[in-house]
């Protein structure tokens, strides 16, 4: 089995560049991957989903809009 990583919330939002209040209301409208639960009160995201979701931004970033200038 491949090992898995679990980010905490400062991990993820070092990574991804995104504030904690910001991170919560991206995953409340879908835009961010749902962190899994931890425990009681703790929670972490794999971070094969915050990669990915990095990943997507910058190749999001890197295309140009449709219609647009090119």
């Amino acid at each position: 089995m491949a090992q898995v990583q679990i980010l905490k919330q400062p991990q993820v939002s070092a990574c991804s560049g995104i504030p904690r209040s910001t991170l919560y209301l991206k995953i409340a409208r879908g835009e961010f991957p749902k962190p899994i639960k931890l425990g009681t009160r703790a929670v972490g995201w794999l971070a094969s989903d915050v990669d990915a979701w990095v990943a997507e931004r910058i190749k999001a970033s890197r295309t140009p809009a449709q219609g647009g200038e090119v």
